[in-house]
């Protein structure tokens, strides 16, 4: 092949993103056109216990602890799991407890557990001490309006769902690195989740929410099972899928509050997440190449033949990239859509594609402020034996 020749074929490759940003805005378009009509039936409220692992105190704990003592609902109880009483977070929830006394608040102390994943580990005291059969697990940043259980819950009465999960967006941002994380997760995360909806279906769940049953959850074999891997919430919704469930995306959004303090912070959870992926996923990992459209737009932009071709290929990019995220911030989870968000788009697939490439010489992920490795999709700490 010739000079001209790469010339072409590289071109041609560089619109492979293009093709992907357009399944991207049909996904989203398809997913969000029907609104949340027939997504909540109230005459649906079977009992439910609201799972919470919790570690450490989060920013604004107490305000998203009480979103969920007011919840519109008719019985459900409130259960935490900490891991000792010297926890920061057990004042804000004694608080709670003494400030809600009508509302039914449990907190466990331990996971009586010896696992590598200490959340999961957490989930599956959660589960066994819960009284109820219909199982809502949540993060501790999430904030709830008070119809959040009746949304969540609402698909678990078709039969065939076994699984609730919904978007999550975040809330009172102070900082770039926190505009960042919403542009990260509208343009890119987003767009992926709604690829995988429109391609395959949901075979996967969104840790800030996951509702379910106990049934389901033994369907799998319990959390025993996955309470020394990486993506676990990943990994419930495809276990739950794997048993020939619907996993339901719902068209309904949660608030989380906006809580990175730095770049490095968000570059690193990042990261940890690519590595994860690397190894869960590995094919899909590496096709991650053809959906960053920035270092493809440069590279097609250096090797046009003219400047319209390149003014072509950046516009292309631009607009796609805009309108995507537009289509999913704005008009489908109803978020506020500022200017710099737009702004902020490039700098973000810049970033991204950095984190890309340096997954692939990174052999530990850092959770909890402990260097790990994945062998055999488990996680053993880093100078370990197993090392």
């Amino acid at each position: 092949m010739g000079l001209h020749g790469a010339r072409y074929a590289l071109l041609i490759v560089a619109a492979a993103p293009f093709v992907y940003y357009a399944l991207a805005l049909l996904g989203s378009w398809r997913f969000f056109r029907s609104g949340n009509r027939n997504e909540e039936q109230s005459d649906f409220t079977p009992p439910v216990s609201i799972l919470k692992p919790v570690r450490g105190l989060d920013h604004e704990a107490y305000e998203n602890f009480a979103s969920f003592c007011w919840q519109d609902y008719p019985e459900y109880e409130l259960l935490f799991c900490v891991g000792d009483e010297s926890d920061p977070v057990v004042p804000v929830i004694q608080k709670l407890m003494a400030d809600f006394p009508s509302c039914n608040v449990r907190v466990l102390y331990g996971s009586r557990r010896d696992a590598t994943n200490d959340k999961v580990a957490k989930l599956a005291r959660l589960t066994a001490e819960a009284r109820y059969d219909v199982l809502v697990f949540c993060d501790s940043d999430v904030r709830a309006e008070n119809r959040y259980l009746r949304k969540v819950v609402a698909p678990l009465a078709d039969p065939n769902v076994g699984a609730a999960t919904c978007f999550y967006v975040s809330i009172h941002e102070t900082s770039v690195v926190q505009w960042l994380q919403s542009v990260g997760m509208l343009s890119d995360f987003y767009p992926g989740i709604l690829v995988a909806w429109l391609l395959d279906g949901v075979k996967f769940a969104l840790g800030p929410t996951i509702a379910t049953t106990r049934a389901r959850i033994a369907g799998f074999g319990g959390f025993e099972v996955i309470e020394n891997r990486p993506g676990d919430d990943l990994l419930m919704g495809r276990l739950i899928a794997d048993q020939g469930y619907e996993v339901k995306l719902l068209r309904y959004r949660i608030d989380t509050v906006a809580d990175y303090q730095s770049m490095r912070d968000l570059i690193m959870k990042r990261l940890r997440w690519m590595v994860v992926m690397r190894h869960m996923r590995p094919w899909g990992h590496i096709g991650l190449l053809f959906t960053l459209g920035l270092p493809w737009v440069v590279a097609a932009s250096l090797v046009a033949h003219s400047k319209t071709l390149a003014l072509l290929y950046i516009g292309t990019y631009l607009a796609l990239r805009f309108a995507m995220t537009w289509l999913i911030g704005s008009w489908g989870l109803k978020q506020r859509f500022p200017l710099r968000y737009a702004l902020l788009i490039p700098l973000w697939d810049a970033l991204a594609t950095g984190i890309w490439l340096r997954s692939f010489t990174r052999n530990t992920i850092r959770w909890r402020d402990q260097e790990y490795y994945i062998r055999n999709g488990e996680l053993v700490p880093a100078g370990s034996a197993a090392e």
